[in-house]
């Protein structure tokens, strides 16, 4: 018994190497172009309200 499985195995083992197709990578003839249309926008406003502006103008000696 031990033996028919073992030669089922490798039976198997040989058929599945068979069936197996080969696989092939070929780099393509033209290049890969990868186009971006990206448009980034930063807008940094600062404001300063009218206290912290004083409380700066009196403590300038901190700043």
């Amino acid at each position: 018994m031990k033996r028919r499985g073992a030669i089922r195995a490798v039976l198997v083992g040989v058929m599945a190497l068979g069936i197996g197709g080969c696989v092939t990578v070929e780099a393509p003839d033209k290049p890969i172009v990868i186009e971006l249309n990206i448009n980034i926008t930063q807008e940094v406003i600062y404001r300063l309200a009218e206290d912290a502006g004083d409380t700066i103008e009196e403590n300038s000696d901190i700043f």
